[in-house]
């Protein structure tokens, strides 16, 4: 017999409301949320985690090695980026990083997944998240490389080959391990020095 736990635990799901893009700029319009805080994910507002040392020296890291590699000017960091218009609605991602095809100068709006070369995110208490959720998220959209680093774990998570919402390829390197991105393939990093 279940206990009174697991029977509410297997009961059905309590109602929630799905936030809109739209829902969410009301209420920052009217002063109600601080929408920097947050990041809408298929219509729920997850709370942006706060910024420890370690992922703030691997976000500089992989930021000043993507500038060299592409140019400032094509490397945005904790920016908005448009999806797919059926995710669109209800999810508006901050990658940690983002590379774009062109020149930030260029864009009159959130760069769309045909904009971008890569997405990243650093990763420490999001890391199931990062690699589950928000991969799905960006696999759907077909955003053709997404890199998770893993502060904790010190290793590099990359997804390529977006097929049907999913990624086809994920590789995990490790510290003494060299990568370079599918867009310049020529220019390779150690896993270790974006730590």
């Amino acid at each position: 017999m279940p206990t009174l736990l697991e029977a509410v635990m297997d009961g059905p799901p309590r109602p929630h409301k799905l936030w809109t893009r739209e829902d969410c700029a009301v209420l920052e319009k009217a002063g109600l949320v601080e929408a920097e805080r947050y990041e809408l994910i298929e219509g729920e507002w997850i709370l942006k985690m706060g910024r420890n040392y370690p992922h703030v020296l691997a976000l500089t890291c992989l930021v000043t090695w993507l500038q060299a590699c592409f140019g400032a000017m094509s490397v945005i960091y904790e920016a908005p980026i448009d999806l797919r218009p059926e995710d669109h609605p209800t999810s508006e991602p901050e990658p940690d990083v983002s590379v774009l095809v062109r020149s930030v100068r260029e864009f009159s709006s959130h760069p769309r997944p045909q904009d971008l070369r890569l997405v990243a995110e650093v990763a420490d208490s999001s890391l199931a998240f990062d690699l589950t959720t928000k991969a799905r998220l960006y696999a759907r959209s077909g955003i053709v490389e997404y890199w998770v680093l893993d502060v904790d774990g010190r290793r590099l998570i990359v997804h390529r080959e977006p097929v049907e919402g999913r990624y086809q390829s994920v590789v995990a390197f490790g510290e003494e391990e060299r990568v370079a991105t599918l867009a310049a393939p020529e220019q390779d990093v150690r896993v270790g020095d974006l730590f």
